[in-house]
């Protein structure tokens, strides 16, 4: 989801071999990122991925429990997790303030405070400056403070899904008036059926599931 960045935020850009003032040291009891974020915690085929590995239950199910929603994001329909109660927090946010699914994450809560930039050549991360109430923070190598194995090759999913549904985008925008409604119905369903509600095979990589859909996807809507 995009965000407004501020200029100071993008002095200092790394990639995911460098250390980075990120480490909030155990968050100590904080939670706050976890709790009024709306529906801004948008989920990727690779959280779904995880989300449907770690938690043993289909897609449809984490619709049906609640621990997604489907809300606009950047013009897309795109699931997002759920907040829950008077404080607005993560359905998945125990009592005592901590992650139930922590091993298994969303990607958006992985990066947090971190961000990613990107430009024709790629992406870069960097530090969020005012999101985070914590504010000293130490130093850590990014791709250890994410903790995704085979980080290159996660890199380039999220750069390939990032490119995705900027196409999606256009097409929609370049769509004639009459029947844009009619075309941005057509992405989000297809979207939402390849990438999100057809279940994963927790036996087969990801990426290559994730390829071999894209392609599929591709060919469905041109």
């Amino acid at each position: 989801m995009r965000r407004d960045i501020r200029i100071e935020e993008l002095q200092k850009l790394y990639t995911c071999h460098d250390m980075a003032k990120a480490d909030c040291g155990g968050c100590h009891g904080c939670s706050a990122c976890c709790q009024g974020m709306g529906n801004s915690v948008t989920l990727d085929p690779y959280d779904m991925y995880q989300l449907q590995r770690g938690l043993g239950v289909s897609p449809q199910a984490l619709m049906s429990q609640g621990v997604i929603e489907m809300s606009l994001a950047d013009g897309l329909v795109l699931p997002n997790l759920s907040m829950t109660g008077e404080k607005e927090q993560c359905v998945f946010l125990n009592e005592e303030g901590r992650c139930r699914i922590h091993s298994f994450r969303p990607g958006l809560c992985r990066l947090f405070p971190l961000g990613r930039v990107y430009d024709e050549e790629g992406f870069k991360y960097y530090v969020q400056l005012y999101e985070c109430p914590k504010l000293v923070k130490t130093k850590v190598k990014i791709d250890k403070w994410l903790g995704i194995p085979d980080i290159k090759k996660y890199e380039e999913f999220v750069l390939a899904w990032h490119w995705l549904q900027k196409w999606c985008q256009e097409l929609i925008e370049q769509a004639p008036d009459m029947v844009r409604e009619d075309a941005r119905k057509k992405v989000a369903t297809s979207l939402l059926s390849i990438f999100y509600m057809t279940p994963y095979d927790g036996k087969v990589s990801f990426y290559e599931q994730f390829m071999a859909r894209r392609d599929m996807f591709v060919r469905q809507i041109r």
